[in-house]
């Protein structure tokens, strides 16, 4: 129990950390913001089956986004690679190949940003059949 509660502190660190890569003086919650996403957009299949999407947008205001290209963060990286670990925590499955788009964007106000989630375009509906049935 002592390493799990290790191990969630680390994580915290991180995440604090990754806020305060985002923006100084505000931080700005992306990872919990897809976390949300991707739960939120959930779909039961089966009794041990959840699909999530698996495509997600993270539109920056432009001077997040500066802020973040100066200091070289590799931040879609470190976004794709918590969701992923988010989602194998749930059990959750993903409806293709997980990919976490950082881009710029002037229709969010400074400071800001925009998260949205959603399956692959050509992701067949029986796909989503459950394949023990």
């Amino acid at each position: 129990m002592q390493t799990l509660n290790r191990w969630e502190r680390a994580i915290e660190r991180w995440e604090e950390s990754l806020r305060a890569k985002v923006v100084r003086s505000e931080p700005v919650e992306l990872l919990g913001a897809l976390k949300q996403e991707c739960d939120s957009h959930a779909v039961v299949c089966g009794p041990t089956r959840v699909v999530v999407p698996n495509v997600y947008d993270v539109e920056l205001a432009d001077a997040v986004h500066e802020e973040l290209t100066r200091r070289g963060c590799r931040v879609g990286q470190v976004l794709t690679d918590r969701l992923a670990r988010h989602a194998e925590i749930r059990g959750y499955e993903w409806a293709g190949p997980l990919t976490v788009r950082v881009t710029r964007s002037d229709r969010v106000t400074n400071g800001r940003y925009r998260v949205t989630g959603r399956p692959m375009a050509h992701i067949r509906a029986d796909a989503f059949a459950d394949a023990a049935a």
